[in-house]
């Protein structure tokens, strides 16, 4: 089976970025999106329908956690722990755990 893991980074402010790796393939979507939270699912739904592939066949999941715009990178985060938590598979390389969950770096 390939090892398929979803990147995502919701650091600035302007934009939504979502990648995908498939094995050693890299393939990457990047949105210009002022509301993060209305873009970024449609994001990650969008490149997984292009690829013929579906929330359950993700292995991993690696979200950028900062630094970067406070709103954004809940988004990004909250994004990537819910969809962890539900497919009970790796965040940040690491099982997500719902009393240790990430937090934005402030700086």
């Amino acid at each position: 089976m390939k090892n398929i893991k979803l990147f995502i980074d919701t650091s600035d402010k302007d934009l939504a970025k979502v990648k995908l790796s498939i094995g050693i393939k890299k393939i990457k979507k990047t949105k210009v999106a002022n509301r993060k939270s209305q873009t970024l699912l449609p994001l990650i739904v969008e490149i997984l329908k292009e690829n013929k592939l579906k929330f359950k066949d993700l292995d991993d999941i690696e979200v950028f956690t900062g630094p970067g715009s406070f709103t954004g990178l809940r988004v990004g985060i909250s994004v990537a722990q819910a969809i962890s938590y539900a497919l009970g598979i790796k965040l940040n390389s690491k099982k997500f755990n719902i009393k240790k969950s990430i937090a934005p770096i402030y700086s």
